[in-house]
């Protein structure tokens, strides 16, 4: 569903422009999901970022169900953003005047996609039903993060990106956590682009991508 053909990206510096990407390529199969890791600095996020309409790309094409991302609008962007993708980040963003159960409502209702019953479902098999009249200042780490996971998936999104999704936990409750995850991103029907620097946890994907420097080093499936 996703496919990404000679991809460059590079940034403004006070030396000049700064490559980050150098012809990258992938291909997502709807339904499966990908690891992505490389050393900081290798463009693993800016990737992301353009995946998700957040950055716009120099040269090369992003396909999605065959068709290209580059040419939408800004308004085409926002749509997509909203309605056909999960985010997940290392920080949570998570909006602190909301409660839980809203927090977790929040992008299904951007999205027209509110499922009572899958909402429900959410929030039980991530450990937050007794916790969705509080706000996200009451909960723990781990808490947040499970919330986040059930943010990006409440409206069954196309794509799931997460970004070091587990980053901030210990390695025990990082191992639960994408556990969780990775069940829940088959039960949703989602296909899954997760950034992660561990190769325990990308193991656990179906297929592996290493950038280094901008440039696609190994593919492992």
């Amino acid at each position: 569903m996703l496919i990404v053909e000679d991809l460059h990206k590079s940034f403004a510096t006070a030396q000049g422009r700064l490559p980050v990407l150098r012809g990258v390529q992938l291909q997502l199969a709807a339904g499966t999901s990908l690891a992505l890791m490389g050393e900081s600095g290798s463009g693993k996020s800016t990737l992301l970022h353009l995946i998700a309409g957040l950055e716009r790309v120099d040269s090369g094409r992003i396909l999605i169900h065959g068709q290209p991302l580059n040419g939408h609008n800004e308004a085409e962007l926002a749509r997509w953003r909203r309605e056909g993708i999960g985010l997940v980040f290392q920080q949570y963003n998570l909006i602190s005047s909301l409660n839980v159960a809203a927090n977790l409502a929040f992008q299904a209702r951007l999205a027209g996609r509110q499922d009572a019953q899958w909402q429900s479902h959410l929030s039980e098999r991530l450990g937050l039903a007794p916790l969705l009249q509080r706000y996200p200042e009451q909960l723990s780490g781990g808490q947040q993060q499970r919330l986040a996971i059930g943010r990006a998936l409440a409206a069954r999104p196309q794509l799931v990106l997460a970004d070091e999704p587990t980053g901030s936990l210990d390695e025990t409750s990082s191992e639960a956590v994408l556990e969780l995850f990775l069940e829940l991103v088959r039960e949703a029907g989602s296909s899954l682009l997760m950034v992660t620097h561990s190769a325990r946890l990308a193991a656990r994907l179906a297929h592996r991508l290493y950038l280094h420097q901008g440039r696609v080093q190994a593919l492992e499936d």
